[in-house]
């Protein structure tokens, strides 16, 4: 396959991904401004920052006016996963140009990195360059619409009244996101746990009960995740091995 057909792939592939992302481009630019950030801001966190699911949670705390640090870790803690999205590339594109990887870690999200992972294990054939050209088609696809439509959504967010409630749409936004999310026992078990944790802990300053809650859920989900893998490689033992789990009568 030639470079330009890698890239064509990659842009196609992309284009499915916009049905949801332009709509939440909108409502962070919307969210973003009643928040109190200007146009400037709001772009310049967009360009920097380029990750969805962070930036709505940095605004929901510095609505709740949450300390600076808090708002940094909250937000550090969220991203931490591309840095395994980036570990788990690098059989595949840690062979390509040092400036290539760079441009690469600025554009990683989460739509990028699926797109990537499943192409790539797809076809493991594929050159170390076609990757990058798979890449270069579909992240413009991905990361220009999100800052495009976050400048569409500030303009319009400066054109609705203060006094309309906005406080709830980053709340419904967090569960649009993580709903699909929980389907397994696991998944569930994390969300519960972090939830019913953040609510037991609302009497602590602002933004810092979900920094306690989140790394519970995240310990109570892996927990449960070790118990179900135990619980199926006793199962699979033959019969009659003492290891296995004997059926109740």
């Amino acid at each position: 396959m030639s470079l330009g057909r890698s890239a064509r792939a990659g842009f196609v592939q992309a284009l499915p991904f916009l049905l949801v992302l332009v709509p939440f481009a909108l409502l962070f630019g919307v969210v973003a401004t009643a928040a109190g950030l200007d146009i400037a801001q709001v772009m310049g966190f967009s360009i920097l920052v380029l990750a969805g699911a962070s930036q709505f949670s940095a605004v929901q705390l510095m609505t709740d006016h949450a300390a600076v640090l808090v708002v940094l870790a909250s937000t550090l803690a969220i991203n931490l996963r591309m840095a395994m999205y980036s570990a788990s590339l690098v059989p595949y594109v840690g062979a390509a140009p040092a400036w290539q990887r760079a441009l690469l870690a600025y554009v990683l999200i989460d739509q990028t990195y699926g797109l990537a992972i499943q192409r790539f294990e797809r076809d493991p054939r594929l050159s170390v360059a076609q990757r990058m050209a798979y890449l270069a088609g579909a992240t413009p696809v991905l990361c220009l619409p999100w800052v495009g439509f976050t400048y569409v959504g500030a303009t319009a967010g400066q054109l609705i009244p203060a006094e309309w409630p906005l406080d709830f749409a980053v709340p419904i936004t967090f569960l649009a996101m993580i709903a699909p999310m929980l389907r397994t026992l696991p998944h569930v078990i994390a969300a519960g746990v972090a939830i019913l944790s953040a609510l037991a802990l609302t009497g602590m300053p602002p933004g810092t009960g979900v920094l306690v809650a989140g790394p519970l859920g995240m310990a109570a989900g892996a927990l449960s995740e070790t118990w179900l893998v135990r619980r199926r490689a006793r199962a699979a033992l033959p019969p009659g091995n003492p290891q296995r789990p004997q059926a109740r009568r």
